[in-house]
């Protein structure tokens, strides 16, 4: 081969070569962002998930109190009834 058929295979054949190296890495480099980005919505998601867990059971925990101290009163009435009902007979 001469100089100028050489030449001519690596102008022909280098920038498709060159061109493809180039977009393989800029893919790469995006690619790589894509995961940071996964990674942090999969945080931000997980992070949500936590706070709304807390948050439900906040709510059950207050509910329960609640509802135990409605029953210890509706307790004391029906007991303050029955009484009562003794008294009657």
């Amino acid at each position: 081969m001469d100089v100028k058929t050489l030449s001519e295979v690596i102008a022909n054949q280098g920038f498709p070569i060159a061109l493809s190296i180039l977009l393989i890495f800029r893919i790469d480099r995006f690619m790589q962002e894509i995961v940071i980005a996964q990674k942090e919505g999969y945080r931000q998601v997980l992070e949500n998930t936590k706070e709304i867990h807390n948050t439900i059971t906040s709510l059950n925990q207050q509910n329960r109190e609640y509802y135990s101290l409605r029953f210890a009163e509706v307790q004391k009435e029906l007991s303050g009834m029955k009484v009562e009902l003794g008294k009657i007979e």
